[in-house]
């Protein structure tokens, strides 16, 4: 009897093993019903099985078959498609997976620090300008919105937690407000639909972005690692997060209200080498864009990182760009905009570096198929908040116009090209030009240094493209800076009314009647 019941045992084993080994398909969360797919790409679609257990897609149309590998994981191509839709997705292998209303258009990835990701909504401690009024018209069909929750990884993770949903008063509510009003531009632009993707998490810093692959392959990173011990070792947090914590903090307590909320501040690991890439970008990197916007730069200000930020940042962008395999897919940023860090705080203003940063920002232009977006005039110096982030975002889809799109229209404020001495002047010349203009008054945030490099405030008159600068405390002046107080006045426009950008001529090469 005993061997009997062995025997029934073993039988009914067997005929319950290709049940057991049988794996549902699976599809990773960026594939969810209200999704859109990058359109005139190659469609990627990707999950996982059943070890070598056939599996077929079906799109609009459009049909493949392949097999899960030896660890159930598989992947198809698909022909471009032309934008349009919605669309249904069916996978079948064991198990069928269905997913419904997918747009194809253009899809935007939004990343960055708490600028970025700040709601329309705003925060308890920041508003957002006209607020109310975006979120009540924020019913937009042709629109998709995909956020991520903030996380960290010692390694790259393969899936997100998060779902695509419609655009809503309620999903827009809590979405970034930059994003959204450069995507409700960009569709009623180019009228084709737009996934937004939310990536974001505020006072983190852009070390944290960049892959393992980068630091491993770019020796100019190196510092990074230094800084990071250092910090491993002090035991502290020095973001400026953590400064406007503490002084928001002192405030409340000296009012006598409850301590505020700071939905912004990041783990205590936002510093370590890319912690974030591995959990909020590598799982991304398979499904196809249209390109990224970027809004982030404020924690690496501090003066021990503002220098760094020149090989940081450009690292950045070739990094993503390799691992999405795209080629110079377009990225377009905001340089970081006017704040003043002194007041009510025990860190001074000497603390953080702002022009080396927003220079850093500048130079990075150098790369293919980058735009930046100056917001020096819509910025608040006692709020790293600034309300206005419609003029933000469609700044960026200015840019976007121009750099992703081809329309030809002016997109940039005015940037530096040349400084050349002329005696007791300095002539700068400048890109982006036309109709050189001054708001309000006199033209100002211009210094000049000699030889000695030490800056004195300066007088500047315009003359066509070009500014000519000089200052008596410095009667031969070599450099010339612009817009580089961590809260400057500038007002120096283009015809277009878009702003000039911070710069220093201290890297450029010196030029003209100079004597040696």
């Amino acid at each position: 009897m005993r061997r009997l019941h062995l025997r029934l045992l073993l039988l009914t084993s067997l005929a319950l093993t290709p049940f057991l080994c049988q794996a549902q398909v699976r599809l990773p969360n960026l594939f969810s019903d209200h999704m859109v797919l990058q359109r005139n790409m190659p469609v990627h679609i990707w999950g996982w099985s059943g070890p070598g257990e056939e599996v077929t897609v079906a799109f609009h149309e459009q049909n493949a078959s392949t097999r899960g590998n030896d660890i159930g994981q598989w992947s198809v191509y698909l022909s471009p498609e032309l934008a349009g839709g919605p669309y249904q997705l069916i996978v079948r292998s064991t198990t069928t997976a269905t997913i419904s209303d997918i747009l194809v258009g253009d899809v935007w990835l939004a990343s960055g620090q708490s600028n970025m990701e700040m709601p329309l909504k705003g925060l308890p401690s920041a508003i957002v300008k006209n607020s109310s009024e975006t979120i009540k018209s924020a019913t937009q069909p042709q629109i998709r919105l995909l956020r991520l929750a903030p996380k960290s990884s010692a390694y790259p993770l393969n899936d997100i937690s998060a779902t695509w949903t419609a655009c809503t008063p309620e999903t827009a509510a809590n979405f970034s407000a930059v994003a959204y009003f450069f995507g409700r531009d960009i569709q009623h632009q180019e009228n084709v639909p737009v996934g937004l993707i939310d990536s974001t998490w505020g006072g983190t810093f852009i070390q944290s972005w960049i892959s393992f692959d980068r630091f491993a392959s770019d020796l100019n990173l190196s510092q990074t690692f230094s800084w990071y011990s250092k910090m491993m070792d002090q035991q502290a947090d020095f973001s400026l997060a953590t400064v406007l914590e503490k002084r928001a903090d002192e405030a409340a307590k000296e009012a006598g209200k409850t301590l505020p909320v700071h939905p912004w501040h990041p783990g205590p690991d936002s510093f370590t080498p890319a912690v974030l890439f591995n959990s909020m970008i590598a799982p991304l990197t398979p499904f196809p864009i249209k390109g990224v916007i970027w809004y982030q730069g404020e924690s690496n200000s501090l003066l021990a990182l503002a220098g760094m930020y020149s090989h940081l940042f450009p690292a950045l962008i070739m990094d993503w760009r390799s691992k999405w395999r795209e080629g110079d897919f377009p990225f377009l940023y905001v340089q970081i905009s006017t704040f003043d860090t002194t007041p009510g705080v025990d860190l001074k203003s000497k603390d953080f570096d702002w022009g080396t940063l927003r220079d850093a920002q500048r130079r990075a232009l150098s790369l293919a198929n980058t735009a930046m977006v100056v917001s020096l005039d819509v910025g608040d110096a006692q709020n790293i908040h600034p309300p206005d982030k419609e003029t933000v975002g469609s700044r960026l889809a200015l840019a976007a116009r121009a750099i992703a799109y081809g329309e030809t229209l002016e997109y940039s404020g005015p940037l530096f090209r040349q400084a050349v001495p002329q005696g007791a002047e300095i002539c700068v010349s400048f890109g982006h030009a036309n109709g050189l203009n001054v708001r309000g008054g006199s033209l100002d945030g211009f210094e000049v240094a000699g030889e000695d490099r030490q800056f004195f405030p300066a007088s500047a008159r315009i003359d066509g493209s070009r500014v000519f600068v000089k200052s008596g405390k410095a009667p031969t002046p070599l450099y010339v800076r612009y817009a580089w107080a961590n809260a400057p006045e500038a007002n120096l426009y283009n015809d277009a009314g878009l702003p000039a950008s911070a710069f220093t001529s201290e890297e450029q090469p010196l030029v003209g009647n100079v004597s040696r």
